[in-house]
This record gives C-alpha cells, sequence and structure tokens, in this order.
C-alpha cells in the first residue's frame, strides 16, 4: 500500500474528539507513527526509548498524534505489537474528562492479550505522563514498572522484553459485581450502556443514553469527578492487582534503578 496515511488506513479517528469511539482503532501490525502516516517498522526495540504498554487509547494512532501535536511534538513514535501474558484489560473506575470510561491493566492469570507497546524518548513519554496524570498527586494513573517475571511481553520475534511500563488507575479498576475486574469490551457505547441501566444514580448524573453521558461527562469537570465517586460509594471499585509493582522513581524516569 503506498498512501499510509492515517486516513487512508482507516486511523484517523481520535477518541479526544470522537469520545464514543474510545479506545479507537489500533493498526493491525507494529509501525512509526510519523506526522499524519504510519510507516513499517525496520526493528522492533529501541535501546535510546522506554517501552510503554498500551491497553487503550495509547495504541490508537490518532490519540497519539493528538497528545503530540498539542504540545508540537513531531518525532516518530514507534508501535509495535506484542503478546501479553498475566493482563487482561480493565475499566478504569473513573469518569475521563473527555467523555468515555477509560481502560486500564488487571491482573489476569492465563490470560494472553494482544496489545501494543509504544517505544518512547523523554519528551514523548512527558507527554504521555501528563496525559494519565502522573504528575498530579491526585491524577488518574500512575506509571508502574511490570517485570517480564510477572508480565512477560512477547515480540514477534519471540523475544521477551526485560519489563515494560503500565499505567495503572489509582483509584482501582470496575468490578463485575462477583469482585471480579470487569473486562473494558472496546466498545464504549455497549460500555456506557451496560453501566448506566446498572445505576439509577448513574443515570440522575449523566442521562440515559451513552450520547448523553459523554456529552455530559465532557462539558463538566465536577460532574465527572462525581461519577467517579459514586462508583466508589455503590461498591463498584476493586484492585488492579498491579499496585504493589515498582513505582517510577521521578516523573520522567525511563528505567526503575537496579
Amino acid at each position: 500500500m503506498t498512501d499510509r496515511t492515517l486516513e487512508a488506513l482507516g486511523l484517523a479517528e481520535a477518541p479526544r474528539e470522537h469520545p464514543l469511539s474510545y479506545p479507537g482503532v489500533w493498526p493491525a501490525d507494529s509501525g512509526l507513527l510519523d506526522g499524519d502516516r504510519l510507516l513499517p517498522l525496520d526493528r522492533l526495540t529501541f535501546a535510546d526509548r522506554v517501552p510503554v504498554l498500551a491497553v487503550g487509547s495509547n495504541a490508537c494512532p490518532a490519540q497519539l498524534r493528538h497528545k503530540m501535536a498539542e504540545f508540537s511534538i513531531t518525532s516518530p513514535v514507534p508501535l509495535v505489537r506484542v503478546r501479553v501474558r498475566g493482563i487482561e484489560v480493565g475499566v478504569s473506575a473513573h469518569v475521563s474528562h473527555l467523555g468515555y470510561m477509560s481502560a486500564a491493566p488487571v491482573v489476569s492469570p492465563g490470560t494472553v492479550r494482544e496489545l501494543f507497546v509504544t517505544w518512547l524518548d523523554a519528551e514523548q513519554l512527558a507527554v504521555v505522563d501528563a496525559s494519565e496524570g502522573v504528575p498530579a498527586p491526585d491524577g488518574n494513573y500512575r506509571r508502574l514498572w511490570l517485570p517480564a517475571s510477572e508480565v512477560p511481553v512477547e515480540l514477534a520475534d519471540g523475544t521477551v522484553l526485560p519489563g515494560v511500563f503500565g499505567y495503572v488507575n489509582r483509584r482501582g479498576v470496575l468490578h463485575d459485581g462477583t469482585g471480579t475486574p470487569r473486562p473494558h469490551p472496546r466498545d464504549q457505547r455497549a460500555l456506557l450502556t451496560q453501566l448506566l441501566r446498572e445505576s439509577t444514580a448513574l443515570r440522575l448524573l449523566f442521562g440515559s443514553t451513552p450520547e448523553e453521558f459523554s456529552a455530559r461527562a465532557r462539558a463538566e469537570n465536577a460532574r465527572c469527578d462525581a461519577g467517579t465517586r459514586l462508583f466508589a460509594a455503590e461498591g463498584l471499585v476493586t484492585a488492579s492487582g498491579l499496585e504493589t509493582f515498582t513505582e517510577a522513581q521521578e516523573y520522567g524516569s525511563s528505567l526503575p534503578h537496579s
């Protein structure tokens, strides 16, 4: 294929602009996000960059492009498709100010998922950290180091990375009613429809449809924060199982100290 633009590849829609599309469309395979194009990769690891596991919209090229453009960062971002063991994609126990329910990794022994690792340079890492609330004491996520001994991440050539960073929600994740983390269905409308059906209080805050939920969330941060508190008050929140992993030593750090 000669036209490698995100538009031509069907990857141009960013959840930040179209929240009900969250987590956005992921590439079919590894690639190098270079401006408005997704180019082939000539390698799968990058010694001068930081591997960060993407379980939600950070695997969506359009979302990454949106985040980088906000800070005028134009350097390319490698996205590498990987096989991850022991991790499932759950639902973060917070309402995003961007109008959707975000994803978060959860411990799930025996599970194997096809996900992506983004290899970020220092500038890019700072941007993504900021977008996830890492530097803020009350931000939604912490960036934690997930070692290969607990979370094996395998490349297409069979190489297992020594570890990766992951964004773990500070508020936990939603459970399915039995205490088990609820899987994120990758269908925002279906997820919001189910959550609204299950909670009268949530409908009072956000309306009865996904469209109403998203519009109200985007319009008022305080309403989002009230929704986040509601999940906890209604006993819908559980731990991800990743809370005990090693936290990055400082904002912007690339690897944990040995």
